[in-house]
């Protein structure tokens, strides 16, 4: 009995250690990690390129909400 116990827990323990070594979800998740980060990157690289083209779309957004700008269309 002792060992049929033994046994069961050794087939137990083998059966989650093979799902500890399965990399097939580490994988997918790595190359996930991988993209947001060039996302990232490229995002941030696009803000800082075209900053002052941003900057002057919101100020005349500002100036047609406040009424003080002629070219609002």
């Amino acid at each position: 009995m002792i060992n049929a116990l033994a046994l069961r827990l050794l087939v137990a323990l083998r059966g989650f250690t093979d799902r500890l070594e399965d990399e097939e979800g580490q994988t997918l998740a790595e190359y996930g990690l991988m993209m947001a980060i060039v996302a990232v990157a490229v995002i941030v690289t696009a803000v800082i390129v075209f900053r002052d083209a941003i900057a002057g779309r919101f100020t005349e957004a500002a100036n047609c909400l406040n009424g003080t700008s002629a070219g609002c269309s």
